[in-house]
């Protein structure tokens, strides 16, 4: 399993920043992670990417296995594991 060996909130560019093992540098949007959550809320009722828009990253907790993000819209429930970040 790969782990990042950085992970940093970039906030002012809405983007969440990994840097992996074998080098690859990874940035991605808060509002495309937080429209993409597959917690069973959000996979009974997507959130759709354009009502992400302006979502921002305000915690992340790490799970071991992955992590756990919490949006400034209140939604606090998804993990993201680390196989699925690299996916995206």
């Amino acid at each position: 399993m790969a782990v990042p060996t950085r992970l940093e909130l970039a906030p002012a560019e809405g983007r969440l920043r990994l840097d992996w093992p074998d080098g690859r540098c990874q940035s991605l949007e808060h509002a495309r992670l937080r429209a993409v959550c597959r917690c069973g809320a959000c996979r009974r009722q997507p959130v759709e990417a354009a009502s992400a828009q302006g979502v921002r990253i305000v915690a992340v907790e790490e799970m071991g296995y992955g992590i756990q993000i919490a949006f400034s819209d209140g939604h606090d429930r998804g993990i993201y594991p680390w196989a699925y970040l690299l996916t995206l």
